[in-house]
């Protein structure tokens, strides 16, 4: 041991002394073994000039330290922010830390806001969804000099005004563009139909494809009839579709993928499961139309709503076969159906498939969960599940909220109904029809009547519409009291929605 520690005593570091020349003055030597710090090092003498760099070589001498001025003060090297501040009395000019600062921050102050362009702000009113603004800057845009009527910005406005309710602006905005030369396309035919097809119109529809067909540039594409048959389907004139199909055929128009799943969709919601095996079928045989995971959601939910749960696993492994993988919303479907059939093992199952595979649990994952224990009542899982839907940072939107309504309501727990009513408004959570008319539901449970007439009040104060679920809630609640003259009162403010069969008078 002792030679070990012999040997490292020997062998451990020693820092190299400098070793300047010969000097005359005594101190010489305790200068030669001084061991100096980074930048403490002082300026070489004559001798030892040719073996430093020429910036070394030329730095100008240290200033001489004044009288009564501390010599180690002049001498000191300062750290990061220790450097005494500028007296007030120095008389001495602060220099600032960055070059042309003042000059930067005055020049921002002064300068003016960007004007955006006329065709920017019209791009900026279309994409905010503001139509009457649009209408307005397109108004300035033909005034300026460089205007030329361009295709692209009528389909934008045309759909714009399509969404937003506007089928008449949508067919003036047209016309105005015949009128400036502007020649007409079948997509902006197409999007003119649209807008017509959003509102119900489908008479007006059906001309402007009239129209189509006389013109030789415009003729009718797959497009055009996806629109007109999803109308169809829409208001429930399945006898125009066929009409289509065949029109389609005369124009060696071959429906595609989404044509096919629209008529399925439709089919589906009102039960002709015959008519969708033959679309189905159709589309297993096409080249055209294959089958794709649309077709899959659609075939599952149609058997999942139905609480045909051995049908809905068997479409589900058929599509499987043909090669079609599931997503995110299939999986979802999934957990839906299995939790209306209180199917708990196999929904928790497909949730742990989907972290498996790392599909994400979505708001509406969350939301099938929570309408699965809502409607058991099993207040204890609702808010375990809502609490756990909020700490993966999941947004509840208005459906969470119905049925945390739905399922405290149930469960009897009408304290936690308000709370969660509260919680919805802190968390600008959109109050619509469905908000409203859970929490009629949750009043005629709790017997409140009073409070039920005030939420339904309220709701037409802020303008939200009540629709046939909404007075099917008044009239039962109404009719177990046997407030006889609140039902009739219900038929003359909405005979269309209030059965007459409810009035006794």
């Amino acid at each position: 041991m002792a030679l070990a520690v012999a040997a490292a005593a020997t062998s451990s570091f020693r820092p190299r002394l400098v070793v300047a020349a010969a000097s005359s003055s005594p101190d010489s030597t305790e200068t030669h073994r001084r061991h100096w710090k980074a930048g403490e090092f002082p300026f070489p003498t004559t001798s030892d000039a040719p073996r430093r760099s020429a910036r070394n070589s030329e730095r100008p001498p240290r200033k001489p330290v004044a009288a009564g001025e501390d010599e180690d003060k002049g001498r000191r090297h300062w750290k990061a922010g220790e450097f005494p501040g500028t007296p007030e009395n120095s008389g001495r000019r602060r220099r600032s830390p960055i070059k042309n600062v003042k000059k930067r921050l005055d020049a921002r102050a002064e300068a003016k806001a960007w004007a955006c362009t006329v065709t920017e702000a019209l791009s900026d009113r279309i994409d905010a969804k503001n139509w009457q603004e649009a209408l307005q800057v397109f108004e300035m845009l033909k005034e300026q000099p460089f205007y030329h009527p361009k295709e692209g910005t009528f389909m934008k406005l045309l759909l714009l005004l399509g969404r937003s309710g506007q089928p008449s602006r949508a067919r003036h905005l047209f016309d105005e563009m015949l009128s400036q030369g502007c020649q007409p396309t079948p997509e902006l035919y197409t999007a003119l139909i649209a807008a017509y097809c959003r509102n119900g119109l489908l008479d007006d529809a059906l001309r402007f494809l009239d129209d189509m067909k006389t013109s030789p540039l415009c003729q009718p594409d797959v497009y055009t009839y996806s629109t007109l048959i999803k109308a169809c389907v829409d208001t429930s004139r399945f006898d125009m579709v066929d009409s289509m199909y065949k029109d389609m055929a005369d124009r060696s128009i071959a429906p595609n993928t989404v044509t096919q799943n629209i008529v399925l969709s439709g089919y589906g919601r009102v039960g002709r499961l015959d008519d969708m095996e033959k679309v189905l079928s159709a589309m297993l045989d096409s080249t055209t139309s294959k089958p794709d995971v649309w077709t899959m959601n659609i075939i599952l939910s149609l058997f999942g709503n139905r609480g045909e749960v051995e049908l809905m696993e068997k479409w589900y492994e058929k599509f499987r076969g043909y090669g079609i993988e599931p997503e995110t919303r299939t999986l979802n479907i999934l957990i839906g159906a299995y939790g209306k059939k209180r199917m708990y093992d196999k929904m928790s199952t497909v949730m742990e498939y989907m972290r498996k595979l790392a599909f994400p649990w979505t708001t509406a994952t969350f939301n099938n969960v929570i309408e699965a224990f809502a409607e058991a009542g099993d207040a204890k899982n609702i808010e375990h599940t809502f609490n756990q839907m909020r700490a993966e940072g999941m947004k509840p939107d208005t459906k969470t909220f119905c049925c945390l309504i739905n399922g405290f309501s149930n469960a009897g727990l009408f304290h936690k109904v308000v709370g969660m009513v509260k919680l919805a408004e802190r968390l600008d959570v959109p109050m619509n029809t469905s908000f409203h008319n859970a929490v009629l539901a949750a009043c005629v449970k709790a017997e409140d009547l009073m409070e039920m007439e005030r939420v339904f009040r309220h709701m037409k104060n802020i303008q939200c519409v009540p629709d046939a679920t909404t007075y099917s809630i008044l009239l039962e609640a109404y009719q177990k009291e046997g407030m006889t003259d609140k039902i009739y009162s219900l038929q003359q403010e909405n005979p269309t929605l209030v059965l007459t069969d409810f009035v006794h008078v």
